[in-house]
């Protein structure tokens, strides 16, 4: 089947979509300038939730994107990851936990990796995993909400090593489970662990799972001066637990590992682990997580969080052995766990610590300065009702159901000039977003997804993945082919 085939195909049966891959390789389909890319791990191959492919639509139908298969899960918040035509996703149904592996171009499941799990939330929120798995050099890795790390074959699934950081390390009692997404860098793999006393970050051989080298803890934060303007003392019970995931950012020749730990950043040598410095940076809420990940460029780099931490913006010290501070915004960009985007002098983000009051924010980067702020309302709300059919909301006028109309605490990608938008009620959207204000392209809902949609959009291969507790969604965002291509196949 050629490639305009498949895309007609995938139209009208759902089922089979229209970039053909060989496995792990970035190219393009004979006649097709559309330019593919992988999204291997949490935020795609750019760390940044930014997106280079190419010729993706300009504007969706008033239905959405068309779907091109939908696969029935179990509950977590773990994004899927893609490597050429395989999918991964990480999830729980009841006591066990799956790896499973789906063909990106139907679904269809090629293995299963299963574990058991006894993991409660002790805030009622779901029992699946929260990190996202990451796919390298031909294998996959998993961070179970327990503390299992598992490496496991991407060909067949089979288990190549495992590390249970709880019993490894003396991990204090957390709020959510172990959360970080974790990074390669080379033979490297890093995550942030949360032991007690100097383990909050370790990083392990990528093929054996052997421990290269543990930092972070007591040595980096007793005696720290805290936003009270007091010094911290160390007990060794601290919550160590860090639901960001790190990255690492090169200036002046040196390599920066950045890891937001929930007392704050801390920058590391990432082939050795040595600190080159920290700055205490969380919320005064006993109850509260730092999420996001560090957004970085040139010599300045970005952390907000919840719990009225807000936002503040360092800047890299000569040397890189410190960090000053620019701005500091306590009201503003308090990203839950959606990372933001800085974009040409401008930064976006979602702001709000409950979906009540949430608004996508933009920030002028040099001077913390609010720019505007949106709620996602694009339609006056006397104008809405509930159906009492579907209790889907409609309009009083036309009786048209329509996608919920707020954001929330939402999620994007960056294409190009372009943001895709993902709310927490399962409304996408396409806009353009700059220094002026939001303009928004197009928007859809459907019904296979509903609250609360908190996983970060996945966009590979002209696919946009979204999932809710119990479905993977997968949509065709890759622009339409030209009819006369098609019409004689």
């Amino acid at each position: 089947m050629t490639i305009s085939a498949a895309r007609r195909a995938g139209r009208a049966i759902a089922s089979v979509p229209g970039v053909l891959l060989l496995m792990g390789l970035i190219l393009s389909a004979p006649g097709d300038s559309t330019q593919a890319e992988d999204w291997p791990w949490f935020l795609g191959s750019t760390h940044l939730g930014i997106s280079h492919e190419k010729n993706l639509a300009k504007k969706w139908p008033a239905s959405g994107p068309p779907v091109l298969w939908k696969a029935t899960i179990g509950e977590g918040y773990s994004a899927p990851s893609v490597v050429g035509d395989r999918v991964i996703i990480h999830h729980r149904i009841r006591k066990q936990e799956f790896v499973d592996c789906l063909k990106a171009t139907t679904g269809e499941r090629l293995w299963r990796y299963e574990t058991t799990t006894s993991y409660v939330d002790p805030y009622g929120y779901n029992g699946g995993p929260r990190a996202t798995p990451l796919i390298a050099q031909g294998l996959v890795i998993t961070f179970g909400p327990e503390g299992r790390l598992i490496c496991l074959d991407l060909e067949h699934g089979q288990r190549k090593w495992e590390v249970d950081c709880a019993r490894k390390w003396r991990v204090p009692e957390h709020f959510f489970g172990f959360g970080c997404s974790p990074i390669i860098d080379g033979q490297r793999l890093i995550v942030l662990v949360g032991g007690q006393p100097n383990s909050g970050v370790v990083a392990f051989d990528l093929a054996t799972g052997n421990v290269l080298w543990e930092a972070v803890g007591k040595s980096t934060w007793d005696g720290c001066v805290t936003s009270t303007g007091k010094p911290y003392r160390w007990t060794g019970e601290e919550m160590v637990v860090s639901y960001s995931s790190p990255v690492i950012h090169e200036v002046e020749g040196r390599r920066h590992l950045l890891c937001l730990m929930r007392q704050g950043l801390v920058s590391l040598d990432p082939e050795t682990g040595k600190e080159r410095f920290h700055y205490w940076f969380r919320a005064r809420v006993h109850e509260s997580v730092n999420a996001a990940r560090p957004v970085v460029w040139d010599r300045k780099i970005l952390l907000v969080a919840a719990y009225e931490a807000g936002s503040v913006l360092l800047e890299l010290q000569p040397g890189g052995t410190g960090v000053k501070e620019v701005w500091k915004k306590p009201d503003q960009l308090q990203a839950h766990w959606s990372t933001p985007f800085y974009d040409q002098g401008v930064i976006y983000g979602f702001s709000g610590r409950h979906e009540n009051g949430a608004m996508l924010q933009a920030v002028d980067a040099e001077s913390g300065e609010l720019l505007w702020e949106e709620s996602g309302l694009n339609i006056d709300a006397e104008l809405l009702e509930r159906s009492s059919q579907t209790g889907r909301l409609k309009r009083r006028d036309t009786g048209e159901e329509v996608p919920w109309p707020f954001f929330g605490r939402g999620s994007k990608i960056r294409i190009g000039d372009r943001y895709i938008l993902w709310s927490e009620r399962g409304t996408l959207m396409l806009g353009e977003l700059s220094r002026q204000g939001y303009r928004e392209v197009s928007r859809a809902g459907w019904e296979d997804l509903s609250y609360p949609t908190w996983v970060a959009p996945v966009l590979a291969n002209g696919q946009l993945y979204l999932r809710d507790e119990d479905t993977l969604l997968c949509l065709d965002v890759a622009e339409p082919r030209i009819e006369s291509k098609t019409s004689g196949e």
